[in-house]
């Protein structure tokens, strides 16, 4: 019989957090569900990992790229491989919450929106007790942005009715409908790193209806070595993929006449993405940085976000 959910877990050199990836997916208090586990070209040893946990457990099929093709691709492989009435995705360094399938599925089940969206937290890592000592990773708290976008719940809520929904724009803290995939048409832009700002706002835009919960249903890791995309916004190419995310996302809110969204949005990336980056500009040595941010920068201002500026995000936009 076809389970009712499909996990896609793309991995590219995980080898040191896999296996606590899959570990958090076997000990689901919801077993229905298969996973493809998509290994997109590693060089270490996560090959030989998703490899014996599929020889384990016969819920897990394993696909290969010969060579790194990008998190989005590996993403559209996965979904390529479903044909369960349900998808999700786990990134192969992050953790399920033991019972996040059970709840988001209930919800969904229960509303019939398209899809659910829980709230996650930051796995941080903490200093070892020994200084060969092995690092270990806490939970975080919930972030204002991300309780802002899942909590109070919200059932066969719109982007009309809750625009700040749109703040949670990560892949893995939903569960949705594959026949909703198939009618909006969705896949991952591949060739782009930040890959889920724009597919998420394509979600929110495109769904009949969606719910949200306040529910931790993943713990999202900070790498301590530091090899995470995210944890590299000072590189040029990174900030570039970055803003045409942010640019993307607000591209396809207005596209689909959510001004109420696109205002959320705007204030979001105000408040929580320009700060860090203006920082690093700042001091950058590659004036062509500070041009590509404050082009950005400018593009909000022409929104009539100007007001929303700091004094020092309008001096950005000078640059």
């Amino acid at each position: 019989m076809t389970p009712a959910l499909t996990v896609i877990v793309p991995g590219f050199d995980v080898g040191p957090w896999a296996g606590e990836a899959l570990a958090s997916l076997r000990a689901q208090s919801f077993r229905d569900w298969r996973a493809v586990l998509v290994d997109d070209g590693s060089t270490d040893d996560t090959p030989e990992i998703f490899a014996r946990t599929a020889a384990e457990d016969d819920r897990f099929r394993v696909i290969r790229h010969p060579r790194q093709r990008g998190l989005a691709a590996a993403r559209n492989t996965g979904l390529a491989a479903v044909d369960t009435p349900y998808l999700a995705f786990l990134d192969g360094d992050d953790r399920f919450t033991p019972t996040a399938l059970e709840r988001l599925l209930a919800v969904l089940d229960d509303t019939g929106s398209d899809f659910v969206a829980g709230a996650y937290v930051r796995l941080r890592p903490a200093p070892p007790a020994a200084p060969d000592g092995p690092v270990t990773y806490t939970p975080g708290a919930v972030q204002p942005w991300v309780a802002a976008a899942t909590d109070p719940e919200r059932r066969r809520t719109s982007l009309d009715e809750h625009p700040a929904a749109s703040g949670n724009i990560v892949a893995w803290s939903k569960v949705s409908r594959r026949d909703f995939w198939q009618r909006a048409g969705l896949s991952f832009p591949e060739g782009r790193l930040y890959e889920d700002q724009i597919l998420a706002q394509r979600m929110y835009a495109a769904a009949r209806s969606f719910d949200v919960i306040p529910d931790v249903v993943v713990q999202w890791r900070e790498r301590a070595d530091g090899s995470s995309i995210t944890q590299h916004r000072e590189a040029l190419p990174v900030l570039r993929d970055y803003l045409h995310g942010l640019r993307g996302g607000l591209d396809v809110l207005d596209a689909a006449g959510r001004p109420a969204a696109v205002r959320a949005r705007i204030e979001l990336i105000m408040t929580l993405d320009l700060p860090p980056l203006v920082t690093i500009a700042r001091t950058h040595p590659d004036d062509a940085y500070r041009r590509a941010l404050g082009a950005f920068v400018r593009e909000l201002q022409s929104r009539g976000s100007a007001r929303l500026l700091t004094a020092e995000q309008s001096a950005a936009a000078l640059w």
